[in-house]
């Protein structure tokens, strides 16, 4: 692939970047390493490697889901000041 101005400007127009032409010159250099770069990557045989999606195995960190008993409604309201009619009592939310 050919790295030159026209690539960069089309690359920074769908970024939505306007660049000026001091930035232009200065981030054409850094492209074409980056390039590169990636294309040294295609030189590595990966005939017999199996595709890693995620680099670490996924496990499942939450305990089973069992059917407990619930606190009552006078449990639940045992231990707060601010309740009414049997339910908790917020502040107003319109006033």
């Amino acid at each position: 692939m050919e790295v030159d101005r026209k690539l960069l400007e089309h690359v920074a127009e769908i970024a939505r970047l306007n660049l000026n032409d001091e930035e232009i010159k200065k981030f054409l250099p850094q492209l074409k390493e980056s390039l590169e770069f990636f294309s040294k990557l295609k030189e590595i045989n990966t005939d017999n490697i199996k595709p890693s999606f995620h680099p670490v195995e996924l496990k499942n960190a939450l305990r089973e889901d069992e059917a407990k008993e619930c606190l009552s409604q006078d449990d639940a309201l045992s231990l707060t000041e601010h309740k009414k009619d049997g339910y908790f009592k917020g502040p107003r939310a319109i006033q």
